[in-house]
């Protein structure tokens, strides 16, 4: 069994292709249900931002267990499965590992070092194992991940290489604006924890009032009620008073995770009538849009969406050198995790081959008792404990090595060999191998055909 990331995000695909493929936290659950029933898949993990759709699985098979995760993402986005790929990328076994601790480092977040993202893969975690999706493999995985995701922020100083989209969106509001954001009355749709982190960053930013609308009540009131706590005076209320909202305010920051549209051309139309000239910046950071894209074509009004962040960011190709430790640090525990993994993975041969050796004799001693029954028992037991001491020295050195071999690229080779060499399991294959792996695009496509199993070698394409 080995784990298979299949997914999609800002460097794979367009936000167009990333809205279709959105999975809504409540579209959560039955997604990963329908992977579970796959033939090949055995644990699964969905994580979905406002940037990227992953599945992360445990396959007994790569093509097997490829073609199961891409059938589910295609049925719930629409999309042709030629045109899904398209935008794919792939990675198995030790690349799956890598991937996924980058992921949680913020090393791959569209800001390099976001720091929410460690959150939302809890979430995800916390969803699947919810769900009963989530097995040893996986457990083990995601706790060590966000293990991994913590040091990385508090020993590299990665976070100053980017907070977070939001932070950057507010940025480009400001600009927009043509000032700063202190003193200026902002309006969030959506009380999740999106809706939270654009609070606070317009807290500190200094915004003078802040109104939150939300489908619900409570959580408009609670999210504003505990930002007026921290010093900004801040209201509450429902997505029907959006057009009165607007009209006062400078900013407005969409970001509900709702499917579908939330914020229509008309009440930001008629918020605009009477304003003088004055400009409103609308920030729509949900994925699907939340805001009608219409918007941005009425007089006086802004929008920062995530394809104008993906393009401002996409540029951005300097590497500070707390990324480059980051990068370092997550290489490292990506190496130590997987060579754990195959020491782990070999112990159980181990243990057979001892368990066989004692069998051996323990039925030669029966023998020997059968054919010498007059021996004295005191001859017998010594006899006995020579024969199990120089088993255990026989046993010794190969045991250790193959302990000690394990954690190496090739590691499970050498527990394959023990199981032939002494006929341990002959009916069961060694462990898939814990090479990296990845694919992108094309390869999907082929890989989706292809009848065998990855190859041996290692295959790195970027994307």
């Amino acid at each position: 069994m080995s784990v298979l990331v299949v997914g999609l995000s800002h460097r794979s695909a367009p936000v167009e292709v990333l809205e279709r493929a959105a999975v809504s936290s409540a579209d959560v659950p039955k997604l990963l249900d329908e992977m579970l029933r796959c033939p090949h898949v055995s644990e699964a993990v969905l994580l979905s931002t406002c940037n990227r759709i992953e599945i992360y699985a445990v396959v007994d098979a790569f093509h097997g267990g490829l073609a199961d995760v891409s059938s589910v993402l295609g049925r719930h986005s629409g999309l042709e499965l030629g045109e899904l790929t398209e935008h794919l990328f792939v990675h198995y076994a030790s690349s799956a590992v890598q991937h996924l601790f980058s992921v949680a480092a913020g090393l791959d977040s569209m800001v390099v070092g976001e720091s929410q993202i460690l959150g939302q893969l809890r979430t995800a975690y916390a969803t699947a194992d919810g769900v009963g999706s989530v097995g040893r493999v996986l457990h083990e995985l995601a706790q060590q991940a966000l293990r991994v995701g913590k040091r990385v922020h508090a020993s590299t100083g990665i976070d100053a290489a980017g907070a977070s989209v939001v932070s950057e969106a507010l940025a480009d509001a400001a600009v927009g604006l043509g000032k700063d954001l202190s003193g200026t009355r902002a309006v969030i749709v959506g009380a999740g924890a999106m809706g939270a982190l654009a609070a606070a960053h317009l807290r500190r930013a200094g915004a003078a009032e802040i109104t939150v609308l939300n489908r619900s009540a409570e959580r408009a009131e609670r999210l504003a009620e505990k930002t007026a706590e921290q010093g900004t005076p801040a209201r509450a209320g429902l997505l029907e008073d959006l057009e009165t909202e607007l009209a006062r305010a400078d900013l407005m920051v969409a970001c509900t995770g709702a499917i579908g549209t939330v914020v229509e051309l008309a009440p930001v139309e008629a918020a605009m009538t009477g304003r003088a000239g004055r400009p409103l910046v609308v920030c729509d950071l949900g994925l699907p849009r939340d805001v009608d894209p219409a918007v941005a074509g009425v007089e006086g009004v802004t929008v920062v969406d995530l394809i104008a962040l993906q393009r401002r960011l996409g540029g951005d190709a300097g590497v500070a050198r707390s990324v480059t430790s980051a990068r370092e640090l997550v290489a490292e525990e990506a190496q130590n995790y997987l060579a754990a993994q195959r020491s782990a993975e070999v112990t159980p041969t181990v243990t057979a081959l001892r368990r066989r050796a004692s069998e051996v004799v323990d039925a030669e001693l029966l023998r020997l008792t059968s054919r010498l029954p007059d021996l004295e028992d005191g001859v017998r037991e010594e006899f006995g404990r020579t024969v199990r001491r120089v088993v255990d020295k026989l046993l010794h050195t190969p045991t250790v090595q193959v302990k000690r071999l394990a954690v190496g690229p090739d590691g499970d080779s050498y527990a394959a060999a023990l199981r032939t060499l002494f006929e341990l399991d002959p009916t069961k294959p060694a462990a898939v191998a814990g090479t990296a792996e990845q694919l992108t695009g094309a390869d999907v496509a082929r890989a989706l055909e292809a009848p065998l199993e990855p190859p041996a070698q290692t295959l790195e394409r970027g994307r």
